[in-house]
């Protein structure tokens, strides 16, 4: 479909064969971002992973995420924080002994706390501002700016107020961000001083690009450069799992039949074990194809982050000029009749003994984009999903508050860059499987005269 949005030639693509063509056959020459306000603005002119031009730079950073950043290896290291995080929020829930809990905004924390010690090595001091600026920011972020319809004009970002906001939250998150850094390189110099070696977290992976250190002489970041991915990683990877957390859930409590199965599932694999452990995620099958389905009917961004034609070109007799911006609608694809049998009914079934996945093969199911612009952080997001959707299932029976039916669930949508719950998600939980207390066992040893030299005997001879 095409839209004339001011001065700029848009087109939306709603089918898997277009996408195909976009996102895999000419992908070289959407592989591209238009120019956005925001970006420019709270990502350091677009420097991040998400917005960066397709070129030179962009090439290093997918290769500082394939390599380094966001590696199996490296999301296998946050393993012990992930458990230290969901145990800390099945704590949260059991506290309130059988009251409803805001779901959302409790499953929401969890998520960017597990990032934010991912990322920063620790919980961030100024956490609660942090996050508080990165909702605000994607919101704005995530609209439709008159600014970037008419690229001409200028003045329209001033006029609307816009440009103001954006440099005041920019200013926010680059002082919070500034402090962060700093704090890494002091701790830095100071394992130096002590010979020691601290764990890495993620701004240390960022720094040695800065520092150029021996392996890295062909890649250079700037600190700007640096605080653009922080602020990616950290926006992508918490609002995109917490959200896709939030819509499980719902449509989980929405059809008992799937509750009961995904819990008996969840407490079969666990339930010799008595916790959850991560370990053994791969075998949790139908939790697995929950996630699935749920990310069909309610992809992270149901617009996908837009592309841009770096040439003119031709698909399938359609004339695309230079500069069009280019939207796949992940939304209605994954919505398709011809692809989906009853596409608006909740089934994870569908998915079982089923190839299809969201790695980007499958044109018909692309919540995380594909080819070059596939989003680089699935593995990081779908163990952060399904390992709290985990934890929820096996500890907790979960109830709608006020006697609510079931069926009588709001699942009204909210706009934005994702697009949440209108409703944030209240629950009444009932514990199922109380956490277990890890017991250490202290052995006491008291030697006489007499055992003693025996036990020297022994070692001498």
């Amino acid at each position: 479909m095409h839209l004339q949005l001011g001065e700029v030639f848009t087109i939306i693509v709603s089918s898997p064969e277009y996408a195909k063509e976009i996102m895999k056959t000419h992908d070289v020459i959407f592989a591209s971002r238009p120019k956005i306000l925001a970006s420019d603005i709270l990502c350091y002119e677009s420097t991040n992973i998400v917005f960066s031009p397709y070129g030179n730079y962009w090439r290093q950073l997918r290769k500082i995420c394939t390599v380094e950043l966001l590696t199996q290896r490296r999301v296998n290291s946050f393993k012990q924080i992930r458990e230290e995080e969901f145990t800390n929020l099945v704590k949260m829930i059991d506290s309130h002994k059988g009251s409803p809990i805001n779901l959302t905004e409790a499953v929401f924390l969890s998520i960017y706390s597990i990032i934010s010690r991912a990322a920063f090595g620790t919980k961030c001091k100024d956490q609660e501002e942090f996050i508080s600026v990165v909702k605000e920011a994607v919101t704005i972020g995530s609209g439709f700016n008159i600014g970037d319809l008419f690229p001409s004009a200028k003045w329209l970002q001033l006029v609307t107020g816009l440009r103001p906001k954006l440099e005041r939250l920019h200013g926010k998150t680059d002082r919070i961000l500034k402090e962060i850094i700093n704090e890494h390189r002091e701790a830095k110099s100071k394992a130096k001083e002590d010979q020691g070696e601290a764990e890495e977290d993620l701004v240390d992976v960022l720094l040695k690009f800065q520092d150029g250190d021996d392996r890295n002489q062909d890649i250079s970041l700037t600190i700007n450069n640096i605080k653009a991915i922080i602020l990616d990683v950290f926006a992508a990877g918490g609002e995109t799992s917490a959200t896709t957390i939030n819509w499980a859930m719902a449509e989980i409590i929405k059809d008992p039949r799937v509750m009961k199965k995904a819990q008996v599932e969840v407490r079969e694999i666990f339930n010799m074990k008595g916790r959850v452990d991560e370990i053994c995620i791969n075998e949790l099958k139908y939790l697995k194809s929950v996630v699935k389905e749920t990310l069909r009917l309610h992809p992270p961004a149901p617009l996908l982050i837009p592309r841009e034609c770096g040439q003119t070109c031709e698909i399938n007799g359609y004339h695309i000029p230079v500069k069009s911006k280019v939207f796949v609608n992940a939304w209605a694809i994954g919505r398709d009749p011809k692809y989906w049998t009853e596409p608006e009914r909740f089934y994870p079934e569908r998915f079982i003994d089923s190839s299809i996945d969201y790695k980007g093969n499958n044109f018909e199911f692309t919540p995380f984009g594909s080819g070059r612009r596939i989003c680089p952080g699935i593995t990081l997001g779908s163990v952060n999903v399904e390992l709290a959707l985990a934890f929820l299932l096996y500890h907790f029976h979960w109830k709608l508050p006020n006697g609510m039916k079931s069926e009588e669930l709001d699942m009204t949508e909210k706009f934005g860059a994702s697009v949440r719950r209108k409703e944030d998600l209240y629950l009444i939980p009932v514990i199922c499987h109380p956490l277990q207390v890890r017991k250490t066992i202290t052995f006491e040893f008291v030697f006489t005269p007499l055992i003693l030299k025996e036990s020297l005997y022994l070692l001498l001879f």
